[in-house]
């Protein structure tokens, strides 16, 4: 019985620590995937310029809030929670969740003009 829970108290704590360096992400990666998926082409070179004024603004946007939009996308309408917009749906799909970790940290690391305190 002792060594069951032993096995299960490192086990959730193996998970929650691979948890936390996931959510973490890695910014220098994140830099090549915007980069590879090419987001500046509608989110604008410094990513808070957006071609289209609908378009949001990505630099300086809370990491985790970004991977909960790039899963919401890659989900589409097929789950609960997804988002429809056919353009970030296709863009999402090939992201691993790595990837939308890196991509996340990234660009919460630029600078921006959003408002986190009131």
């Amino acid at each position: 019985m002792n060594k069951l829970i032993v096995a299960l108290t490192l086990g959730a704590a193996s998970l929650a620590l691979s948890g936390q360096a996931l959510a973490s992400g890695n910014a220098a990666n994140g830099a090549e995937l915007a980069k590879k998926y090419n987001c500046a082409s509608c989110h604008g070179a410094d990513y808070k310029t957006p071609i289209d004024p609908s378009y949001p603004k990505l630099a300086g946007q809370h990491a985790d809030y970004l991977v909960h939009a790039l899963t919401a996308y890659k989900r589409g309408t097929k789950a609960a929670n997804g988002r429809n917009n056919p353009i970030m749906a296709g863009m999402a799909q090939p992201l691993s969740d790595r990837d939308m970790a890196d991509i996340a940290a990234y660009l919460q690391g630029l600078p921006a003009a959003l408002v986190t305190k009131r």
